[in-house]
């Protein structure tokens, strides 16, 4: 049968495919890419009108009830790069930066300010930052399974752009020469705090990577496991992000720096965008879900 794929910007006909009631929505893409070189599958999001949802590539063209001489609508998503790729990009220049800065150059503190005694705080939130940002890096290699291969390549200046400069800013102050460290005790009680959240964080992309067999977009309801770490999925839908959080209260209690508060404020402001949004739909897709969930405060948000 022939399916006409309808831009959604314009409306025009970018083209007619000819192809099986059983195929799906991936082979459309396939198709469509065949025909429109430019137009390569992950760049590509196929709909049954102009604004509606995006199909699934699963979807069948018969079960949609589609039929010879009917209409689907393409909407240009734009050039993509993969998700690894940005995370990759945007992870490893926090690793660079902070630890740059973290030597004192002359170029931001002067001579006088290079050679000035670091203090034991600066070296704990130094190896505190670099094992949070050594630790997301192995974890884009080695556990997360996304659900998408590619983002939009705007996403890579925009995500590189929101790390690297609050990494800059916050190891400006950090390693400062006129920094000056909390009491003993708030350190410490803030490096146990970081170090708790960072294994809390590992422990929930690890139950969440054991959600999805390897090459498949199967979700499933996240509960807790037996690792006690994530308790947390009684209480919120995105436990990953709470201990992220918490990873980065307790850094700024640590080194008692504003910078840093604005950073792990920042930080809390997205992850609950994005929290809410799982939230809602993991809520329309599992009739079970749990109703007394949050998405990442605990009986709060």
């Amino acid at each position: 049968m022939q399916i006409e794929i309808i831009n959604c910007s314009g409306s025009n006909s970018l083209c007619t495919i000819d192809i099986t009631p059983s195929s799906t929505i991936s082979d459309v893409k396939a198709y469509i890419h065949k025909k429109r070189g430019k137009l390569y599958p992950e760049r590509q999001a196929i709909r049954l009108e102009t604004k509606g949802k995006n199909l699934k590539d699963e979807e069948t063209l018969q079960n949609l009830g589609l039929k010879n001489g009917s209409r689907l609508y393409l909407k240009d998503l734009g050039p993509q790069i993969g998700w690894s790729t940005v995370f990759l990009a945007e992870y490893a220049g926090p690793l660079v930066i902070y630890l740059y800065v973290y030597r004192r150059p002359w170029i931001f503190y002067g001579v006088a300010g290079s050679t000035a005694e670091v203090s034991t705080t600066a070296h704990i939130a130094a190896a505190c930052w670099t094992f949070h940002y050594a630790k997301r890096l192995l974890e884009t290699i080695f556990v997360h399974r996304f659900s998408h291969s590619t983002m939009p390549l705007f996403n890579l200046f925009k995500n590189c752009s929101y790390y690297w400069i609050f990494t800059a800013y916050v190891a400006y102050h950090v390693n400062h020469p006129l920094f000056t460290s909390p009491n003993t005790l708030q350190v410490y009680g803030g490096l146990i705090g970081f170090l708790l959240s960072e294994v809390g964080n590992l422990s929930i992309h690890v139950a969440l990577r054991n959600l999805r067999p390897p090459g498949t977009k199967r979700r499933s309801i996240p509960m807790p496991d037996g690792n006690p770490f994530t308790f947390l999925f009684n209480y919120v839908s995105c436990p990953n992000y709470t201990y992220e959080f918490m990873s980065w209260m307790s850094f700024t209690i640590m080194t008692q720096c504003l910078p840093a508060g604005l950073f792990a404020l920042a930080g809390l402001y997205q992850m609950s965008v994005w929290a809410l949004g799982k939230h809602r739909n993991y809520l329309k897709e599992f009739t079970s879900y749990p109703k007394g969930r949050r998405a990442i405060i605990p009986f709060i948000l």
